[in-house]
């Protein structure tokens, strides 16, 4: 798999290495799973994370009890995806949006052709992009790390300006991956995550039928 190198830190953000987006073969799925396995059992050592953290030129910042904001967009909208899969327990949420950015649908999903995750590209000034806040602890930060497959894969931490429902500004991490140049169809449960996550969460009424207008794949 082609690798991406992200080898600097700046102020907040935390750049690692990420295979890119394109094509990846079965034998790569399967690296990526063993990966995702390790990435688990080392998550739940801060020591460990902070080891494999520093080899990929990652900076863990702050103590683990720490509590910071994480933008959800994707998925993570829905319990069952953030609560239930994942095993998070925020601290507080709300619903946000991050002006200038756009929500994509161009990374390269399984099975190939028939799903494509969420993305974000900061390619439209007067776009914006509405989520969900949650507060987690930077111990569950590295843990939805590894459900994300950092440092190892696809998605990195950004970290961004967003404003939240009340007007009030959020520093906030989210996930962003290089995408491909065209868009995909993500799959009808996918896409069901969304609508639903969205709306469970009070996103404004616009902005989930905006949802709702994202065409499926067929299959």
């Amino acid at each position: 798999m082609a690798i991406v190198a992200w080898c600097s830190i700046a102020t907040g953000r935390v750049r690692g290495c990420l295979p890119s987006v394109g094509r990846v073969g079965n034998s790569g799925w399967v690296m990526l799973r063993i990966l995702l396995k390790f990435n688990a059992l080392v998550a739940s050592s801060w020591t460990l994370s902070w080891c494999l953290y520093r080899l990929h030129g990652i900076q863990l910042i702050g103590p683990p009890d720490e509590a910071v904001w994480y933008f959800a967009y994707g998925a993570n909208m829905h319990d069952s995806a953030f609560r239930e899969r994942r095993g998070m327990r925020p601290l507080e949420w709300r619903s946000g949006r991050v002006r200038g950015h756009r929500l994509r649908f161009n990374l390269e999903g399984r099975p190939r052709g028939q799903a494509a995750p969420a993305n974000l590209s900061a390619d439209d000034p007067r776009a914006e992009v509405w989520g969900v806040l949650y507060k987690i602890t930077r111990r569950d930060l590295v843990r939805l790390d590894a459900t994300e497959g950092v440092p190892w894969w696809r998605y990195r931490p950004l970290w961004l300006d967003v404003e939240d429902s009340s007007g009030n500004p959020v520093r906030a991490v989210t996930y962003i991956a290089q995408g491909n140049e065209a868009d995909g169809n993500p799959s009808l449960r996918y896409l069901t995550l969304l609508r639903e996550g969205a709306r469970a969460h009070g996103l404004p009424e616009h902005y989930v039928r905006f949802l709702e207008q994202v065409r499926c794949s067929r299959l």
